[in-house]
């Protein structure tokens, strides 16, 4: 609550900055001050329009390093969604920059230790609808700042393929939790590669989608321009579901103009689709990899990239691009 300043309050400031002002100009200054100080009263008593917490909380801790080997977690909760649904009986992790009410969120940084949101992320509630458990928080870098996973106030993140290895960053504990099998799925951020860097690193699926296709409400930022959040899983099928789920407008992100809805994952199933590439499939048997079958709806005009993980042939990631 901000407090308006008396005339001996502001020449207390002046004398510890070396200034003798004269008490006519520090009247003229409380003069100036009053009105920001009375905006600020009223803004001070406004009540917050803050939505509701739709699914409680439960306990939550932060974990020993007996159960977190990869100082991945930061804070373990058990936060059960709707019965039934897209994500039913699925583990969900979330990046800690996510606001999920009630509970601890450091962002990597040691000054915000203590901090818990009071509301919950739009992404937060769509898993939780759509029958996710919300397991807990992910160790993110300091600020999101790092494409490595050396910096969070917490700890190193370990990459789970090799401890003692970078898992990538910012979204470290996202990649590490899903590459060990702690967690189904993961909500990371992405604004430079975020997503990306640490599922590469661990050899998982994720994916930066289209700015705006996933409303950033409730989480954050980094820079409003480029804020985006989207799902990082073990295989392409459950990335495609969780991106279903979280995908689309919510009324409440600006920054989500023309945003497509009624997208689905049914979608994949609908048509046939002829693949042609140079030397892709002779590449994919090389490295171990098999084809299998699916029935895709492609725009004409488009172009497909098929990108297989190295630590894992058998999972690729369909990317559209369109000319």
């Amino acid at each position: 609550m901000f407090e308006k300043p008396s005339v001996a309050d502001l020449r207390e400031a002046a004398q510890k900055l070396g200034m003798t002002p004269s008490d006519a100009y520090l009247a003229a200054v409380e003069e100036i001050v009053t009105p920001i100080a009375n905006a600020y009263d009223t803004l001070d008593k406004t009540p917050d329009e803050l939505p509701a917490v739709k699914y409680p909380r439960g306990e939550f801790h932060l974990p020993a390093a007996a159960e977190n080997p990869h100082g991945a977690w930061y804070v373990k909760t058990a936060i059960k969604g709707k019965a039934g649904g897209k994500l039913a009986g699925r583990r969900v992790a979330l990046k800690d920059n996510i606001c999920l009410a009630g509970v601890p969120m450091m962002i990597g940084a040691q000054l915000l230790d203590g901090y818990a949101p009071e509301i919950d992320a739009t992404v937060v509630e769509r898993v939780l609808d759509a029958g996710g458990d919300i397991a807990g928080k992910a160790v993110c870098e300091y600020f999101c700042v790092s494409g490595g996973s050396h910096t969070s106030a917490s700890g190193p993140v370990h990459n789970p393929r090799k401890r003692g290895f970078s898992a990538g960053g910012s979204s470290s504990g996202c990649a590490a939790l899903v590459a060990a099998g702690e967690v189904d799925m993961a909500i990371g951020g992405d604004q430079a590669g975020s997503i990306r860097i640490p599922a590469s690193h661990c050899g998982i699926v994720g994916l930066k989608p289209t700015f705006g296709l996933v409303p950033y409400t409730g989480i954050a930022l980094l820079e409003i321009t480029i804020d985006t959040c989207g799902p990082m899983t073990a295989n392409v099928a459950d990335n495609a579901v969780l991106l279903e789920v979280i995908a689309r407008p919510d009324g409440l992100d600006t920054r989500q103009r023309g945003v497509p809805v009624g997208w689905s994952t049914e979608a994949l199933a609908g048509g046939n689709y002829r693949v042609k590439s140079d030397n892709g499939m002779e590449f994919l048997a090389k490295i171990g990899g098999r084809m299998r079958r699916y029935h895709i709806r492609v725009i004409p005009g488009d172009r497909v990239t098929i990108a297989v993980s190295p630590y894992d042939p058998t999972h690729g990631l369909i990317v559209f691009r369109g000319g």
